[in-house]
């Protein structure tokens, strides 16, 4: 980084002590000016402070990682996106750098490493914790799975996050904490899910999206 301006950061993931942990890791060299917890307080906070990088959660309450990037389209901020998150599968990689993301890097990453990819991302590089470049390279030659899955594309946004919810594990009480809904509204998702997709029962619907990678 050239001059002597501290780099500027809006960070945000929906869980307290997660942000916590990263505003220590980034330390004095870097600074958070803000943090949001859902997809319209990240906007609101991104539009409000115009920071360099935006280290960004792909699940968020409300919506998603790229929801955020495509909500501030329509505003006069231009920040770099870089992906911080636990998850290490090719289409949550996949879909954030779809919609615009710089990088994406894993929360098992260290200070030093996590403020030097902060800094290298706003410097233009394309920065990705090891392995995860590579789901970028072969999903750009048409190695993965393409978006545009028939039988995925029956499926609304909503029901898609839910979908992945399911397929990972968690209960419908937790799901419909992450995506701020009713627990009735998440049943209700997913019995269209598995509708559309003519599966029966939650095993199948895992086995499913465990054979499109979409988990």
């Amino acid at each position: 980084m050239t001059g002597t301006a501290k780099r500027t950061v809006v960070l945000v993931d929906d869980h307290e002590l997660v942000r916590s942990g990263v505003r220590t890791a980034l330390g004095d060299s870097i600074d958070v000016v803000a943090e949001a917890d859902d997809v319209d307080t990240a906007i609101a906070a991104i539009v409000a402070t115009n920071p360099d990088v935006v280290l960004l959660d792909v699940h968020l309450p409300g919506g998603n990682g790229p929801a955020v990037i495509e909500g501030i389209r329509k505003h006069d901020v231009d920040p770099i996106f870089l992906a911080l998150s636990v998850s290490d599968a090719a289409e949550d990689v996949i879909d954030v750098i779809r919609a615009g993301a710089r990088g994406y890097i894993t929360k098992n990453i260290g200070a030093e490493e996590l403020r030097d990819a902060v800094q290298r991302v706003g410097d233009g590089d394309a920065v990705f914790s090891p392995r995860l470049a590579g789901f970028v390279l072969d999903a750009f030659a048409g190695h993965l799975p393409k978006p545009d899955d028939p039988e995925l594309d029956q499926l609304t946004a909503r029901e898609t996050e839910v979908l992945r919810l399911l397929a990972r594990g968690y209960a419908y009480k937790e799901i419909a904490r992450r995506l701020s809904i009713s627990i009735k509204t998440v049943e209700s998702h997913a019995s269209a899910v598995l509708r559309k997709l003519q599966l029966s029962n939650r095993h199948e619907l895992t086995d499913w999206a465990h054979r499109r990678r979409i988990i």
